[in-house]
This record gives C-alpha cells, structure tokens and sequence, in this order.
C-alpha cells in the first residue's frame, strides 16, 4: 500500500535539502500518517490517515 491518507490522497512530495554551504540534495517530505480504525461503509477497517483528518474530524473512528 502506498504511503497516502485514505481521505485526502496526501503523499510525500520532494525538495531538496540546503546545507550551510548551500550543497543541495534531493530529500521527501512525508506527511504525518497514522494506522486508525475507521468505520467505512458499514465495516471496520485498518486505514492510513493524516493527522489533519483526524483533527478536523473526517473520519469516524470504530
């Protein structure tokens, strides 16, 4: 299963990484994803979810 919130489709995103010389390297960006259960279509499953869901409350926790 890829890396991504089952509500938003939030994934990693890529930029680079800037040291105090100014040498640049790629680097990824990954979002703040928790394993939940979650009510969906009646039944219970294991989902992965950005914390800014769950805070705003787009998921109904089982």
């Amino acid at each position: 299963m890829a890396r991504k919130c089952a509500i938003c489709g939030k994934q990693a995103q890529s930029g680079s990484s800037v040291s105090h010389a100014h040498n640049v390297t790629k680097r990824k960006f990954k979002p703040n994803l928790q394993s939940v259960r979650a009510r969906i279509g009646g039944k219970v499953e294991k989902i992965l979810v950005c914390t800014r869901c769950l805070r705003s409350g787009k998921v109904r926790k089982a």
